[in-house]
């Protein structure tokens, strides 16, 4: 078996550094390049490149595992489609009409493109969860819990779990109807009547809980990851499976036996 050849973007960060790990740890995996905004001040044995293209062109990776930001991270996947290598995302924060276009261009190259909001597998088990809840509990909060250096809020996480969750749940504007904040915000953010809070602390890796609530009971789902190895086994399945892949999937559920 040819080794799977792969580029990293973001390998200082504190995902791209254990990815970086991952990689190098795989007995079937090669990491041939790195992407970075910057050039390393130490000589390494892996080359870096600051241009994304110039990386394409000299190292001709079999895949792109990207750890950036929204911004870059959507710069770097349609690039990468466009050079023919397919890109596993962990940036979060695309918009619906970015994922359709990165949809369109990866079905027309007939290459994978895996984006995942979450790849914890326990995440992706409490997201299934909830889905399921939600056919029995239409009233349903989300609370979100990650470190204070994360861009993007609600998460990725938190908004793909809410967008499951609405395959199952009717429309439904929760608490009392003539609910009013006396402070802005206060309720969260609100996505067809479900209301998402988010909490960013120092100390703190990535943490969810789904609350559902009914007459005499209530159903809390939750999932932690204390660290971000925790998100490994996810990106390892990704890599695997997105050489058979010949579209994009958003969320690593849809890949998960």
């Amino acid at each position: 078996m040819n080794p799977i050849k792969i580029t990293i973007a973001g390998p200082r960060g504190r995902m791209g550094k254990e990815a970086v790990k991952l990689v190098e740890e795989t007995e079937h995996f090669q990491l041939i390049s790195m992407l970075d905004r910057k050039q390393p001040e130490k000589e390494t044995t892996i080359p870096v490149f600051t241009n994304i293209e110039e990386c394409f062109q000299s190292e001709k990776p079999d895949v792109l595992i990207d750890l950036t930001t929204p911004e870059v991270g959507y710069v770097h996947t349609k690039t990468a489609l466009e050079y023919g290598v397919r890109p596993v995302v962990g940036t979060t924060g695309f918009t619906s009409v970015e994922l359709e276009e990165l949809k369109a261009i990866s079905e027309e190259k007939q290459l994978g493109c895996i984006i995942a909001p979450n790849f914890a597998v326990g995440a992706v088990l409490m997201m299934k969860f909830s889905k399921m809840a939600a056919k029995y509990f239409e009233d349903v909060e989300i609370l979100e819990m990650h470190h204070d250096q994360k861009l993007d809020a609600p998460s990725g996480t938190a908004v793909k779990t809410a967008e499951m969750i609405r395959e199952q749940r009717n429309l439904k504007q929760q608490g009392h109807p003539n609910e009013k904040e006396t402070i802005d915000g206060a309720r969260g953010a609100n996505i067809d009547g479900m209301h998402i809070h988010s909490i960013r602390l120092p100390g703190l890796v990535a943490h969810q809980q789904v609350m559902f609530g009914a007459d005499g009971q209530a159903l809390t789902i939750k999932h932690d990851s204390f660290h971000r190895g925790s998100f490994m086994s996810g990106v390892k399945v990704c890599v695997d499976t997105i050489m058979t892949l010949e579209t994009l999937v958003y969320g690593l559920e849809n890949i998960l036996d």
